[in-house]
């Protein structure tokens, strides 16, 4: 039986104008600044005047580690969504914008699947409002703006050999990651070592999905660090005086974007920092005003729980003072199976025992988040090849475990196919079980704290960091950035720095290659085993099939 692809089922989507789903929020039209017909963006002076309203309940959806097979994590989020409204519930979902790199590349958009979509998919997979643009701007023109202040005179007495700000494109091409700069002779400024990051990476977007206003936004981004003089003394962004141009640049960008699912229910898609070398969560003034308009909010932490759900956990929920009522974590038959060690060419094949093998990592997985006081239920996202025996296996796995999983045929049915796990979620919170809590104090040391989520979080018996890095570490602390929390960039397909290790591997450790300070955001990024911050395509990029068709519409986006 043949299945419609993502494209064509959105392309069919019948959708209301965007002026009536700000009607279910009770969002007045002249507080939405349209873009186009299916989208606009939400005014701040509306967003203040919410601020006094009771917050409804936050729902985290996160999932086990991603594997070839697929988990379908937006997707379920979505479906999810749409599942509390189904059954009567205020409900609206809040997810990240996706990445031009990872459309054109290999991973495919961020704007779910099946019958569990929002929509324009192609907007949002593509330019959509602009605020990946303006966020690349805003980064470069920092970095213009410090090449520009060392040419006339270097006022600031930057070391250029200590320019600590790389440039940011949004796409994979890993021919940027080391680059010279600045060559050609003296008309051009001084030569030196520089390099590029994908905008995801940028401390801007980190700073633009934890900045509460513009007022914040500004100063968040004059706090950042961009170089260091001789003497190791900071440089920041403000003494190159970039901070007020760069929030006229994000000034619209700040502003949440909303759109609906396909079944015309309401969703704020803001912001996209990646989790596997950011902090994985879509903004902080997209989640909590849609806490001021719902009764449940659902929203997603990139990758698995170990990176996402961890810096959702003790990065944007300390920062912007919230906590879930509950986790749902996301899991596939397949993906056990994958675990369990069969070939992705095998996977539609029944395997019982295979499940059986694969299910350790979603163990680990429930026993993490429950760590942080917070009670699991788990999503299996039904896919058409799963067997009744297969499911059974994931669910007696999940209630040895202390949980529940409920079987979700959201990308099929649509809400019909996840009320029932709409149903548990409200269940589970109703219960008031939640007891959220951080897994490290603030005041705890910065070696302390990537230790503490190596050995709770990843199971590693040791962090590995030369002396180089501890003293940056405590050098840091020093000047007064011991109490930020930590931001681990680390490869999101396995518990270890070993994309290869699956299942739930112990006995490892996790090698740190270098530390980052991001002042501006709030925390220090830690760059574990290979992982990149500026990706590459693979051998066939998605691009060599993306086209238009006669009719002059998109083929090929996922």
């Amino acid at each position: 039986m043949s299945h419609k692809s993502d494209i064509e089922i959105a392309r069919a989507a019948s959708k209301k104008p965007i002026q009536e789903i700000g009607d279910k929020l009770g969002i007045p039209g002249e507080h939405l600044l349209p873009y186009g017909h299916d989208k606009a963006k939400v005014s701040q002076e509306y967003i203040n005047s919410v601020q006094g309203n009771e917050d409804g309940k936050l729902i985290l959806l996160t999932a086990i580690n991603p594997t070839p097979a697929g988990e379908g994590k937006t997707t379920t989020t979505v479906g999810l969504g749409d599942g509390l409204n189904h059954i009567g519930k205020k409900a609206m979902i809040c997810i990240r914008e996706a990445s031009l790199g990872p459309n054109f590349g290999m991973k495919g958009g961020a704007a779910g699947g099946g019958y569990a979509q929002v929509v324009p998919m192609e907007d949002m997979n593509l330019h959509f409002t602009g605020d990946f643009h303006a966020i690349t701007s805003a980064h470069a023109l920092l970095s213009a703006m410090i090449d520009n202040h060392v040419y006339w005179g270097n006022d600031a007495e930057i070391d250029t050999r200590r320019i600590v700000w790389r440039r940011v494109v949004d796409m994979n091409d890993r021919s940027l990651r080391q680059i010279t700069s600045s060559l050609g002779g003296v008309a051009n400024g001084f030569a030196r070592e520089d390099g590029f990051d994908i905008t995801v990476a940028s401390e801007v977007m980190a700073i633009l999905c934890l900045a509460k206003d513009l007022k914040d936004l500004e100063e968040r981004l004059g706090a950042m660090i961009v170089a260091y003089r001789r003497d190791r003394s900071p440089v920041y962004c403000r003494d190159i005086k970039a901070e007020g141009a760069m929030t006229v640049l994000l000034k619209d960008a700040m502003q949440p974007n909303l759109v609906q699912t396909l079944e015309n229910n309401p969703a704020f898609v803001h912001g996209g920092p990646f989790a596997n070398i950011a902090h994985g969560c879509n903004s902080v003034i997209a989640t909590k005003t849609a806490l001021k308009l719902c009764d449940y909010v659902v929203t997603e932490a990139g990758f698995g729980a170990d990176l996402g759900a961890e810096k959702f956990m003790n990065i944007k929920c300390r920062k912007a003072g919230i906590a879930p009522s509950a986790v749902v974590l996301v899991a596939t038959v397949r993906a056990m199976k994958m675990n369990g060690g069969v070939a992705k060419a095998d996977l539609g094949a029944e395997n019982v025992d295979a499940v059986k093998a694969g299910c350790p990592n979603l163990g680990r997985h429930i026993e993490n988040v429950k760590s942080f006081g917070v009670p699991v239920v788990v999503a299996i996202n039904h896919f058409v090849t799963d067997t009744d025996a297969e499911v059974q296996a994931v669910k007696d796995f999940v209630a040895e475990n202390g949980a529940e999983a409920v079987l979700s045929r959201h990308w099929e049915l649509g809400s019909e196919g996840s009320a029932d796990l709409a149903k548990k979620v409200v269940e589970t919170i109703e219960k008031g079980e939640a007891d959220f809590k951080p897994i490290y104090p603030d005041e705890m040391g910065l070696f302390e704290k990537v230790e503490t989520i190596a050995k709770k979080i990843y199971r590693a018996d040791e962090v590995i960091a030369d002396k180089k890095v501890r003293d940056q570490l405590k050098s840091w602390e020093e000047q007064g950035y011991g109490n930020l929390p930590v931001c681990m960039a680390k490869t999101q397909y396995s518990f270890s720095t070993d994309p290869t290790q699956r299942g739930a591997p112990t006995g490892h450790s996790v090698p740190v290659r270098e530390v980052r300070l991001s002042a501006g955001a709030g925390f220090v990024v830690v760059v574990c085993g290979e992982i990149m911050t500026m990706p590459g395509l693979p051998s066939r990029p998605a691009s060599e099939s993306i086209r238009l068709n006669d009719q002059g519409e998109i083929e090929g986006l996922f």
